[in-house]
């Protein structure tokens, strides 16, 4: 008789061999899905060139990003936006406004703030970087009926082109509030709020007869910018010198938006493991989620060209009492987000 142990060992052997390799094989399989998910990709800046100064905002389930084109002020003659799905993939809208459009403007167009009102795009911006009243120049705004435009000159002239209160006529952010449109606006270290009237052409008047209201809160510098969370007015702005690494953002709250803002402390800065000079501002809040980010400029530890500044975005989060936990800067940036994800 034959002797069938010898075959039926050898072959239960060879299935014991073949399942702890295929095991095995998906172990390492497994552990391979886990080291991708941990390997993260470096998505700070979020996309190539220099770029500062942004806007970020949510239009039509879409992340989009305005922001000033970083150059002299002789090349600084347009601006282009990026709108995202994620906040990670980012497309580039070329040229949406330029100086060839805006006659009144030579140079220096930057910081552009944008509002959307009956279905029309309304973007604001400085230009000329004007030193005196003497000047033309100041802070315009222009019109599109899409988000990524092309923008038209909405004036022909400046919207403001006078210092009130000693505040330069940049950096300008326009917030929305029960109907209420305010205008923040103001360098050399004093901010202004105004109410814009029906059709943005110019200003009301407060209760008090004023139409450019002075709320510089302490240490401001420039770069104002508000949101609304949990019924609380959070107060933004830019502290230092825009060309050096002591760049910095601090913030304040109110119960209205027309303060009084005192200073809480400071939330942005540089890290010199990663970057300095990270300051001028805005904040995205995903539609319907109690998530909010940090768009904001830096620039690369190895760069000293005053306008080699780079869009990064960040994670910011609040403690227990509403106040906002300094933010870290990173090379990771955020993970991907769709809205409504």
């Amino acid at each position: 008789m034959k002797n069938l142990c010898k075959p039926i060992i050898f072959g239960v052997l060879a299935a014991l061999t073949f399942s702890s390799c295929k095991m095995g094989g998906e172990k390492e399989k497994e552990k391979g899905k886990q080291d991708a998910k941990v390997v993260k990709e470096d998505n700070n800046p979020v996309f190539s060139g220099w770029y500062a100064d942004p806007e970020g905002i949510v239009f039509d389930d879409e992340y989009w990003i305005f922001p000033t084109y970083s150059a002299p002020y002789e090349k600084q003659v347009f601006m282009d936006a990026f709108s995202s799905k994620d906040l990670v993939n980012w497309e580039k809208h070329e040229r949406i406004i330029d100086t060839a459009e805006v006659k009144w403007a030579e140079k220096a167009m930057w910081a552009p703030a944008i509002i959307e009102k009956d279905n029309e795009y309304f973007l604001f911006f400085g230009a000329n970087d004007i030193q005196s009243d003497d000047e033309l120049g100041g802070i315009g705004v222009a019109k599109a009926s899409t988000p990524g435009g092309p923008y038209k000159d909405y004036l022909g002239e400046p919207l403001i082109g006078k210092f009130h209160n000693g505040a330069q006529p940049i950096d300008q952010f326009v917030y929305e509030d029960e109907g209420e449109y305010y205008m923040f606006y103001g360098g050399w270290q004093h901010c202004n709020v105004a109410k814009l009237n029906e059709d943005f052409t110019g200003f009301k008047t407060f209760e008090d007869g004023e139409t450019f209201k002075e709320v510089t809160p302490e240490g401001y510098v420039e770069g104002p910018f508000m949101f609304k969370r949990n019924g609380k007015y959070y107060f933004m702005w830019s502290e230092g010198g825009w060309t050096g690494p002591d760049y910095s953002v601090a913030y304040a709250i109110a119960d209205k938006p027309t303060g009084p803002f005192k200073r809480i402390g400071k939330i942005l800065q540089q890290d010199p493991d990663i970057a300095t000079g990270a300051g001028h501002h805005s904040v995205i809040k995903t539609p319907g989620e109690d998530a909010y980010y940090m768009v904001y400029h830096r620039r690369p530890l190895d760069e000293t060209d005053q306008n080699s500044r780079e869009t990064c975005i960040d994670e910011m989060h609040f403690d227990e009492n509403g106040h906002i936990k300094p933010i870290k800067i990173t090379n990771e940036g955020v993970d991907a987000h769709p809205i409504n994800d």
